[in-house]
C-alpha cells in the first residue's frame, strides 16, 4: 500500500492537539470596544441595524465602559451624537460637549481603562460630511484646523488617545502640532490611515445620524480598488506622527492589513465595522450560523492578517467566549 508522505490530520485529531499547534490566538486584550453616547436619548436605545449595540445617555456610558474593562478589554472608542448640529460641527469643540463629558465620566469611574476619542466632524455637522463645505465639497485645509481644535479639546477633557477618522490630507501633522503646542506631547494618535469609501458603514451612520445629506464621501475616503495608494496613505500618516495605524473596514480589506503588516513595524489596528457586525447578526438571526463560532472566525481572520488591535462591536461577547 502507498501512503501520503505527510499526514497533516495527525495534529487535528483532538482539541488538545489542535490547541497545541494553534498559530493565531485571540485574547480580550486584542479588542477595542466602540461605544455610542448621545445627548438625544434618556435611556439606552438599541440601534435597529446593530442588535445588541446601543446609544447610551451620558449617565449610563461609564457603566458600559466598566463592563468592557471587567471582561479584560483594555480600551473603548467613543462616538458622540449632540442634541444640535450645524454646518461646522461646533458642538464638538465645546468643553462641555457630549464626548468631553463622557471622557470625564468614564475616567472617573474606570481610570485604568484607555479612552480613545474619534476625531471627525460628521457626527456634528447638519450636512453629514466630515468637514467644512465649500463649493459643494469638503475644504481640506479649513477642516484640519477644526480637527486639530477638536483633538485638543478632547485632550483637555482627559482622553488617553485621539483617533482622526476624517481622511483629510495633513490632518495627523496638524493634530500632532496642536497637541504638542498644547502641552500634550505624550498623547498618542491612532490614525484611520487607510479608510476606504465603503458600503459597510450604513449601520454606523444610522447610529449617529451622519449620512451625507448630499453627494458622498468619495473625494476624501479612499477608492476601494486601490491597494498601493493605501500603503502610501499609511506611510504618510506614520511620517506625520501617528503612533498607531488603522485599516478600515477589515473583512473586505484583509489584503491591505496583511500588506501593511509586512511593510510597516508600527502597531496596526483594524476596524471590524458596523456593516460587518450586522451581517454576522443577520446570519445568526436567520439560523444560518452559530454566533460564537462565526464571530471568533471573523476576528481570528483579522488578527491572522496582521492586526495587533481589533476595533469591534463583538468585543464584549468575544471576550466572554474567550474567557470560558
Amino acid at each position: 500500500m502507498s501512503f501520503p508522505e505527510n499526514r497533516f490530520r495527525r495534529l487535528r485529531k483532538t482539541n488538545g492537539l489542535r490547541t497545541l499547534v494553534t498559530e493565531t490566538r485571540l485574547h480580550p486584550t486584542d479588542f477595542v470596544y466602540p461605544i455610542f453616547v448621545s445627548e438625544i436619548v434618556s435611556e439606552p436605545e438599541e440601534i435597529k441595524s446593530m442588535p445588541g449595540i446601543f446609544n447610551y445617555p451620558l449617565g449610563k456610558v461609564a457603566a458600559e465602559a466598566k463592563r468592557a474593562y471587567e471582561l479584560g478589554i483594555p480600551a473603548v472608542l467613543l462616538f458622540g451624537t449632540p442634541s444640535k448640529k450645524d454646518a461646522t460641527g461646533s458642538e464638538s469643540l465645546k468643553p462641555d460637549g457630549i464626548i468631553q463629558k463622557a471622557v470625564a465620566e468614564i475616567k472617573n469611574a474606570v481610570p485604568e481603562l484607555v479612552v480613545i476619542t474619534d476625531v471627525c466632524l460628521c457626527e456634528y455637522t447638519d450636512h453629514g460630511h466630515c468637514g467644512i463645505i465649500r463649493d459643494a465639497d469638503v475644504d481640506n485645509d479649513a477642516t484640519i484646523d477644526l480637527l486639530a481644535r477638536q483633538a485638543l479639546s478632547y485632550a483637555e477633557a482627559g482622553t488617553d488617545m485621539v483617533a482622526p477618522s476624517d481622511m483629510m490630507d495633513g490632518r495627523v501633522e496638524a493634530i500632532r502640532q496642536a497637541l504638542d503646542y498644547g502641552g500634550f506631547e505624550s498623547l498618542p494618535i491612532m490614525s484611520y490611515a487607510a479608510k476606504f469609501c465603503s458600503a459597510f458603514y450604513g449601520p454606523f451612520r444610522e447610529a449617529v445620524n451622519s449620512a451625507p445629506k448630499f453627494g458622498d464621501r468619495k473625494t476624501y475616503q479612499m477608492d476601494p480598488p486601490n491597494a498601493r495608494e493605501a500603503l502610501r496613505e499609511i506611510e504618510e500618516d506614520m511620517d506625520e506622527g501617528a503612533d498607531i495605524l488603522m485599516v478600515k473596514p477589515a473583512l473586505a480589506y484583509l489584503d491591505i492589513i496583511n500588506r501593511a503588516r509586512i511593510q510597516f513595524d508600527e502597531p496596526l489596528a483594524a476596524y471590524n465595522v458596523s456593516g460587518e457586525y450586522a451581517m454576522v447578526k443577520q446570519m445568526v438571526s436567520s439560523g444560518l450560523a452559530d454566533e460564537k463560532r462565526l464571530t471568533l472566525e471573523v476576528l481570528t481572520s483579522i488578527k491572522r492578517a496582521g492586526a495587533d488591535i481589533i476595533i469591534t462591536y463583538h468585543a464584549l461577547d468575544a471576550a466572554r467566549w474567550l474567557r470560558e
